[in-house]
């Protein structure tokens, strides 16, 4: 089938690619609609690694998707064919201790999407299991369901840190997780978030679409602990990294009320100093978040009932002709762009 392949670092190429996948009795086949280019996705082209996990051989791209099904399981009952769906990426082992435990996100067998040596769905069709596959409602579009991944990481946090009614928070980084992160929590039950980064397009962008609960701040322009102090009073309730920025990591024990809470989703690249004292004397807790759990058919409804409106992060559409060039795009870190969608159909 015909896919976009990293070759290797750097270089991307539309070809025939065969990738054998036989239906299971539990499985369903999905004809791919969109595809949103993830920060991952562009890190690997780049880069050709992230972390441990290294490009060694070519690899298809590619991990937000929605899809069309076009062949279901003999087992599979709650889906059919002509079925509009979004797609949980990371497919884990049932039988793994993570997995028993009820996080089968931290299996470390789990096979991701676009994740080396497991092969994306930038191509024609997926085989996939029918459990992480979800049906849309009605007024949700394939191009919104895209958006459901990247979500599920900010209905994650809100679920595990436990979102109490007026919480305030701030998330440090304003890209498409760092966006969804705020809605999300805006969603859960904080009554105002402030989002920081250091691209004011990006800001402004997120302040004329999402209204005043949603506050921005230029992390190159103040202080950001001053700037939380105006706006909450004794400091936030929650301080959420998307950043891995260590200079922003570092101002968040400064930013927090007394027994607020730290949330790692950004990965840093370089060690980050911490002012553990200033911990300590606020008894500050601390929480690392690694993708996502059961959360993934919660973003679908909170796209679905209108709670979170997904449409505005959408900046740029590609033809999948055109995916290099997307992928080009999505790589120059243009302050304009948030989400880049390619359209597989």
């Amino acid at each position: 089938m015909k896919a976009l392949v990293l070759e290797e670092k750097d270089k991307l190429q539309i070809r025939d690619i065969a990738i054998e996948e036989e239906l299971g009795r539990n499985d369903v086949r999905i004809r791919i609609a969109y595809v949103g280019v993830c920060g991952s996705d562009v890190h690997y082209y780049k880069h050709g690694r992230i972390g441990d996990f290294v490009v060694r051989e070519p690899m298809v791209l590619g991990h937000e998707a929605s899809g069309v099904i076009a062949e279901v399981g003999s087992a599979v009952k709650h889906l059919k064919i002509g079925d509009r769906v979004a797609m949980e990426p990371g497919i884990f082992d049932p039988n793994s201790p993570e997995a028993m435990q009820g996080m089968y996100h931290l299996d470390p067998s789990i096979r991701f999407w676009a994740t080396p040596p497991i092969h994306g769905v930038l191509r024609e069709s997926v085989v996939h299991p029918a459990s992480l596959t979800f049906k849309l409602p009605d007024n949700v579009s394939l191009e919104e369901a895209v958006l459901a991944e990247p979500l599920t990481s900010g209905v994650h946090v809100a679920r595990k840190v436990g979102i109490s009614p007026g919480d305030t928070a701030v998330v440090s980084g304003a890209g498409t997780i760092g966006a969804c992160m705020a809605l999300a929590l805006l969603a859960s039950g904080c009554s105002r978030v402030i989002i920081s980064d250091v691209k004011q397009e990006k800001l402004d962008f997120l302040a004329k679409h999402y209204g005043d609960r949603l506050i921005t701040f230029n992390a190159t322009k103040d202080d950001l602990k001053q700037f939380v102090l105006q706006h909450f009073r004794n400091g936030a309730d929650l301080f959420v990294d998307c950043s891995g920025s260590p200079a922003a990591i570092g101002s968040a024990p400064h930013c927090l009320r007394p027994a607020g809470k730290i949330v790692f989703v950004g990965m840093p690249q370089d060690l980050v100093p911490m002012d553990i004292v200033a911990m300590q004397v606020k008894e500050i807790e601390t929480v690392s978040i690694f993708r996502y759990a059961n959360d993934y058919e919660r973003s679908v409804a909170l796209i679905a009932s209108g709670q979170i409106n997904v449409k505005p992060l959408i900046s740029r559409r590609f033809a999948f002709e055109d995916s290099i060039n997307a992928f080009k795009l999505a790589a120059s870190a243009q302050p304009d762009v948030i989400k880049v969608v390619i359209n597989c159909q």
